[in-house]
């Protein structure tokens, strides 16, 4: 039955982004093949932030959700290998608000952890880096890290 309260909560969040999401994201339940919906792994799209050198990119991320959700936060994950000094080579995405130890709190929705994602992109946090390839281009050679920002955008172009 604890499973119940996380279900409720993102049956909650599944409304609420209907009504209501930024503009480019997506977010939705996966459809499991015999046509029903699990609420616990969600579908997500990133886009990039027009300005910068993400934008065109529209990024790939799942968020998987336990029984314990909301009082522990989806793990989030973008695809294998993502180049960015915050993600680690499995693809999950290290960020103060995913962390249960530290910036979790149960009220942050969906919603804002997406847009969470969406700035760390482009503000990578020098303080937590979870590869060194990305970390390191970042650090010290910011021409090259933008160049590989670039090309990575390039990899994950709008689903239309």
């Amino acid at each position: 039955m604890s499973g119940g309260i996380a279900r409720g909560r993102l049956a909650e969040e599944r409304k609420a982004w209907r009504k209501n999401h930024p503009h480019g994201f997506v977010a939705k339940p996966e459809t499991l093949p015999d046509g029903t919906v699990n609420l616990m792994v969600w579908q997500c799209i990133i886009p990039g932030k027009a300005g910068t050198d993400w934008e065109g990119g529209f990024y790939p991320l799942t968020m998987h959700f336990s029984d314990e959700y909301p009082s522990k936060p989806p793990k989030c994950k973008l695809p294998g290998g993502f180049f960015h000094p915050n993600v680690y080579p499995s693809g999950t995405v290290c960020l103060s608000i995913l962390n249960e130890d530290s910036g979790w709190r149960p009220a942050i929705s969906v919603k804002q952890i997406l847009v969470g994602i969406q700035d760390l992109l482009d503000q990578p946090n020098p303080a937590d880096p979870a590869q060194n390839e990305g970390y390191h281009l970042f650090i010290e050679d910011s021409v090259e890290y933008r160049k590989r920002v670039r090309s990575q955008a390039k990899q994950y172009p709008p689903l239309l």
